[in-house]
C-alpha cells in the first residue's frame, strides 16, 4: 500500500473566502454568526459565507470554483484529467430548489452541475451520509490512492445555505439561540454553518500524510454519539494507522455544543485514551457545516497548525466534563486524530501525520 498525502487544500467559510483570510480572522477572534429567519417568526444563528451573488446556483459555482483553484485542483486537471472527484454533502442543491432556481430531481443532478462548472472529465461520485459525508469520502479516496488504483483524487465538501436543514435541526430542539459553546458550561445546542472545502489527495510526498481511519455505524442513538462506538472508532483508526493511543498529540473533536453529545463523545474518547491528548473543536469558529465538516475542519486545522494560529474561546468550560479545549496550540503534534459524528449513528475518524513535525524531532 502506498502512502497518501494532501497535495492541496482549499476552504471558503464564514471566516473568509480562502484559508489565508480565515487565518487572519481567527487571529483576531473570528466572526459572529449571522441570523436566519424561519417561517413562524423564529430566527437562528448561522455561520454564512459573505458573497454578494443572490442567485443560488451562480453563487455555488463561484464558491466551488474558487475552492478548487485554491487547492490546486484546476492546475492538476490539466496534467491528470481523469482523476476521480468525490462530492460530499448532506443537502446538495436543496437551497436552489427553495429559491426556485432548480427543480427537485435525481440527487446526481447537482453533481453533474459541479462537474460542468469544474470541467471535470474523470469519474464523479456522490457521498451523502449526513455529517460524516466528507470524512467518508476522504476514507474512500484514500483507499483508491493507497491501493494504486489512481494517483490522485479530490474530495469536495459542499454545504450551502438552505432553510430545510436549519428548520429540521430547530424542530428537534438541537439549535442554540445564541452562539455554540463546545464543552462549555451552560451549552445549549449547535449552530449550523456553510462551507465549501477541497482536499486533493495524491501519492506524491507532501507535509500532511493520511495514516488511516475508521467508520462505524451504530444506530442505537440516531441523533447522537454512542460512547462505546466512539471508543471503537478511535481504536480501529489507531489500528489502521499502526499507532498507539500515546502517539496522538491532538484530537479534533466533533464537539458542537450539544449538552448530551459533547459528554458522550468525551466518554468514548476517555475509554480509548488513558491520558487524554489536547483537544480542539472548530465549530465555535465556523459552525457545524454538516456534510462538509470533515473536509472543512481538516483544511482549517492543518492551516492553523502550519501558521501557528489557534482559535480562542470566550466562554467558561464545563467543570463536570473533566476535559476542556486546549487554550494554546500543542507543541508540534506529529499525529492528529480528527473525528466527525453524524445522524444515523455515523462515527468516522481519520489520523493525520505532520511530516514536518517528524523532521523537527529528528534534528
Amino acid at each position: 500500500m502506498r502512502a497518501v498525502y494532501f497535495q492541496g487544500r482549499g476552504l471558503v467559510s464564514s471566516l473568509g473566502v480562502n484559508l489565508s483570510e480565515a487565518l487572519k480572522s481567527l487571529a483576531v477572534g473570528g466572526k459572529e454568526p449571522k441570523r436566519v429567519n424561519l417561517p413562524g417568526g423564529t430566527d437562528w444563528p448561522f455561520y454564512t459565507i459573505e458573497n454578494s451573488e443572490s442567485d443560488w446556483r451562480k453563487r455555488a459555482q463561484q464558491l466551488i470554483c474558487a475552492v478548487a483553484e485554491e487547492a490546486g485542483v484546476t492546475a492538476t486537471l490539466a496534467k491528470r484529467p481523469d482523476i476521480p472527484l468525490f462530492i460530499a454533502s448532506s443537502s446538495l442543491d436543496i437551497g436552489a430548489i427553495e429559491a426556485e432556481s432548480g427543480a427537485l430531481g435525481d440527487s446526481y443532478d447537482f453533481a453533474q452541475d459541479v462537474a460542468v462548472w469544474l470541467k471535470w472529465k474523470g469519474p464523479v461520485y456522490i457521498v451523502s451520509s449526513a455529517c460524516t459525508s466528507s470524512l467518508q469520502a476522504l476514507l474512500t479516496a484514500e483507499k483508491l490512492v493507497s491501493s494504486g488504483a489512481v494517483d490522485d483524487a479530490v474530495v469536495l465538501g459542499i454545504e450551502l445555505p438552505n432553510r430545510f436543514s436549519i428548520s429540521g435541526f430547530a424542530s428537534m430542539q438541537l439549535m442554540t439561540p445564541g452562539k455554540p459553546k463546545p464543552l462549555g458550561a451552560g451549552r445549549d445546542g449547535i449552530a449550523l454553518g456553510e462551507a465549501v472545502a477541497a482536499l486533493h489527495l495524491s501519492n506524491r510526498s507532501a507535509r500532511w500524510r493520511m495514516c488511516g481511519g475508521s467508520n462505524i455505524v451504530d444506530g442505537r442513538d440516531p441523533t447522537g454519539a454512542v460512547p462505546e462506538s466512539v471508543a471503537r472508532m478511535c481504536q480501529q483508526a489507531l489500528a489502521a494507522s499502526g499507532l498507539n493511543p500515546s502517539d496522538i498529540g491532538l484530537i479534533k473533536l466533533q464537539a458542537a455544543g450539544s449538552p448530551a453529545n459533547d459528554v458522550n463523545e468525551l466518554a468514548g474518547m476517555a475509554a480509548a485514551f488513558e491520558t487524554m491528548p489536547p483537544l480542539i473543536s472548530l465549530k465555535f469558529s465556523i459552525g457545524h457545516t454538516l456534510g462538509a465538516s470533515g473536509a472543512a475542519e481538516i483544511a482549517l486545522l492543518t492551516a492553523c497548525l502550519e501558521a501557528k494560529v489557534w482559535p480562542k474561546t470566550d466562554y467558561a468550560h464545563d467543570a463536570e466534563i473533566r476535559y476542556e479545549l486546549a487554550a494554546e496550540m500543542p507543541v508540534a503534534p506529529r499525529y492528529i486524530l480528527a473525528d466527525i459524528l453524524g445522524f444515523g449513528g455515523g462515527h468516522s475518524a481519520v489520523i493525520l501525520e505532520d511530516t514536518a513535525s517528524q523532521l523537527k524531532g529528528s534534528q
